[in-house]
């Protein structure tokens, strides 16, 4: 584990604790709200023109987007808990070196250093984004 005192690791288990309480009460929130509506119901219109469908469809894409991302991020804290009780936690998962504390602050549930994370999002820039 990296050099984290019980103190900063118990400041960095609150911020995980904290957004993950809060990510589960958007989503819940969020799919109450959704329960019953049909992609129309999003626009709050009755069935119109082929632009309306076309609307309600967009925004039914964005609010499954905006659900992945959370999902996602909830994933990415239970991994953090994880590398926490396997005393990996602040060890960068590609190289090896310590996640800097101002990092791990601003991104609790960081898995790589800045150097490791800006060279995993220049090979993977484009993952899940189509091209012609």
């Amino acid at each position: 584990m990296a050099q984290l005192s019980k103190d900063e690791l118990n400041a960095i288990e609150k911020q995980l604790f904290e957004r993950k309480s809060a990510l589960l009460e958007e989503v819940r929130a969020h799919l109450v709200e959704r329960e019953d509506q049909n992609p129309v119901g999003l626009l709050g219109l009755e069935p119109g023109d082929s632009g309306d469908l076309s609307m309600a469809d967009a925004l039914a894409d964005l609010d499954i987007a905006m659900m992945d991302r959370q999902i996602r991020e909830l994933r990415d804290i239970e991994a953090a808990y994880g590398r926490i009780r396997e005393r990996t936690f602040g060890e960068c998962s590609d190289c090896g070196d310590d996640i800097s504390l101002a990092r791990l602050h601003a991104s609790p549930a960081a898995k790589r250093c800045m150097a490791c994370q800006e060279k995993f999002e220049q090979v993977h820039a484009h993952e899940g984004h189509p091209r012609l």
